[in-house]
C-alpha cells in the first residue's frame, strides 16, 4: 500500500498544479477588458456612370466684332442708333452729307455723257471712211487713223462709265449701315463731326455675343483624351461655361475645334467652343472656367474620396466584412472627379469601405459603424466643385454620434 500510494501522490500534485495554473490565468484573461470596437463610419462602392471633365480658364470671344467706319470723308450729320440696343445687318446708322457726293455723281454722268456722244460721232466717221477705203478715195492709213480714235474713245467711256460707278458708292456709303447683327458700344463721335475714311476708332463698335465662343487651353497631357473627343463625329463634346467662382453654370455648348499646335510655352493647347447664349449671360472678354467631356466611364466602382489612402506601395482601402472586420486591401485608382473616386481594381460594387475614422485602424480590426455616407450619384451631381467637403461633413456629425450611441447604449 505505501509503495502504491506515492505514484498517486504525485499524479494528484501534479493535477492540482495544472489546475491551479489553467485558474490563475484565465481569472486574468477575465480582468483584462475586452478589445473595443472603432467607431467609424462607412460607404458602398457604387456601380455607375462617370463622366470624365478636364477644365481650364477660358475666354469670352465674340462671334463678330466690328468697328463701323467710314469709307468716305465728310461731315456727319445724324446718327441712327442708341448706345447698348442691338441692331441686325444692314440697319442705317449714321448718315454723312451726301450733297458734295451728289455733285461729283452729276458731273461724272456728264462726263460720260459728252465721251459718249463722242464716241458715236468717230464710229459713224469709221464707218465713211470704211466704204472710201474700200474704193481707193481716202488713204488706208487715214482709216486706220480713225479707227484708232474710235477704240480709244471706248476706252474713255469705259472710264467714264467706272468712274460714275465709284461716285455711286461714295453716295451709297454716306449712308453708314450695320455689316453684321449684334450689339452697339458706345459711341465715339457726334454728329457735325467731320469723318475721316477708314479712321481706325470708327463711328461706334459691335459685338455679336449670340452666338459667341470660348477659348480655353488644357495641358498636353490630356492631348489623347482630347483629339478623341475632338475627332467623335456622332456626338459633339459637351462644353460649360461656369462663373469665376464655379457655382453657377452660366451656359453649355459644345466643342468646335482644337488648335493645330500646342504651345511650346505654356505646354497647352488651345480649345474653341460655341455657344447660343441667346439670354447673353457670357459676356465679350469675360474670364470663365470651362470644363469639356472628354468621355464617359461605363458602369465604373465609385467609392468617396476619402475612403482613398495613400501607402508606401501605393492606394488602399480598408474594406468591412459581414462580421465588421477591416481588411487592408489595394486599389488602383482610375480616375478622382472631387465627387467620386473611380476604382478600376480591388474593389466590387456594394462592398463597403471605410470612409472617416481610419486614424486609429489596423488591419482586421473591429470595426462599429455609427454612419453612412452615400456615394454621390453622378447623374446627379453636376457642379465641377468637389463634393468631398459635402461628404465631410456627414462624417464629422458622425465623429460625434459615437458619444451619442453609448450614452444610448
Amino acid at each position: 500500500m505505501g509503495r502504491l500510494s506515492r505514484p498517486v501522490l504525485l499524479v494528484a500534485v501534479l493535477v492540482i498544479g495544472i489546475a491551479a495554473f489553467v485558474l490563475f490565468f484565465s481569472k486574468k484573461d477575465r480582468g483584462r477588458p475586452p478589445q473595443e470596437a472603432v467607431p467609424v463610419s462607412a460607404a458602398e462602392a457604387f456601380v455607375q456612370d462617370v463622366p470624365q471633365y478636364l477644365q481650364g480658364i477660358g475666354t469670352v470671344t465674340p462671334s463678330a466684332d466690328v468697328i463701323v467706319t467710314s469709307r468716305v470723308t465728310g461731315t456727319l450729320m445724324s446718327l441712327s442708333f442708341t448706345e447698348g440696343d442691338r441692331t441686325e445687318a444692314g440697319e442705317l446708322l449714321a448718315q454723312i452729307d451726301p450733297r458734295p457726293f451728289e455733285a461729283a455723281l452729276a458731273q461724272a454722268k456728264g462726263t460720260l455723257a459728252k465721251d459718249e456722244a463722242d464716241l458715236a460721232n468717230a464710229r459713224k466717221d469709221a464707218a465713211r471712211y470704211a466704204k472710201l477705203a474700200a474704193k481707193d478715195y481716202v488713204a488706208r492709213q487715214t482709216y486706220d487713223t480713225q479707227v484708232a480714235s474710235v477704240r480709244k474713245l471706248e476706252g474713255t467711256v469705259a472710264a467714264d462709265k467706272a468712274a460714275v460707278r465709284s461716285a455711286e458708292l461714295d453716295l451709297e456709303y454716306t449712308s453708314i449701315t450695320a455689316p453684321v447683327s449684334g450689339r452697339l458700344g458706345l459711341r465715339t463721335v457726334d454728329p457735325g463731326t467731320l469723318i475721316t475714311a477708314n479712321d481706325s476708332t470708327g463711328i461706334v463698335r459691335i459685338t455679336e455675343s449670340s452666338p459667341c465662343h470660348v477659348v480655353f487651353p488644357l495641358p498636353e497631357v490630356n492631348i489623347t483624351l482630347i483629339m478623341d473627343a475632338v475627332k467623335n463625329q456622332e456626338t459633339k463634346p459637351l462644353v460649360e461655361a461656369w462663373s469665376r467662382d464655379q457655382k453657377q453654370c452660366l451656359a453649355k455648348g459644345y466643342l468646335l475645334t482644337a488648335d493645330n499646335a500646342i504651345d511650346t510655352a505654356t505646354g497647352t493647347i488651345k480649345l474653341k467652343a460655341v455657344f447660343d447664349n441667346e439670354d447673353e449671360r457670357l459676356f465679350p472678354n469675360e474670364f470663365v472656367n470651362a470644363r469639356i467631356l472628354v468621355r464617359t466611364l461605363k458602369n465604373a466602382v465609385t467609392i468617396p474620396p476619402s475612403a482613398v489612402q495613400v501607402g508606401s506601395s501605393g492606394n488602399y482601402v480598408y474594406v468591412i466584412d459581414t462580421d465588421n472586420i477591416v481588411a487592408i486591401r489595394p486599389v488602383t485608382v482610375a480616375l478622382s472627379t472631387g465627387a467620386v473616386s473611380v476604382i478600376s481594381d480591388g474593389l466590387k460594387g456594394g462592398e463597403k469601405v471605410v470612409v472617416d475614422g481610419i486614424d486609429t485602424l489596423k488591419d482586421k480590426a473591429k470595426v462599429n459603424i455609427v454612419a453612412t455616407v452615400e456615394t454621390v450619384s453622378m447623374a446627379q451631381h453636376s457642379s465641377p466643385l468637389t463634393t468631398e467637403s459635402s461628404a465631410r461633413k456627414v462624417t464629422s456629425k458622425a465623429k460625434e454620434m459615437p458619444d451619442k450611441a453609448k450614452a444610448g447604449q
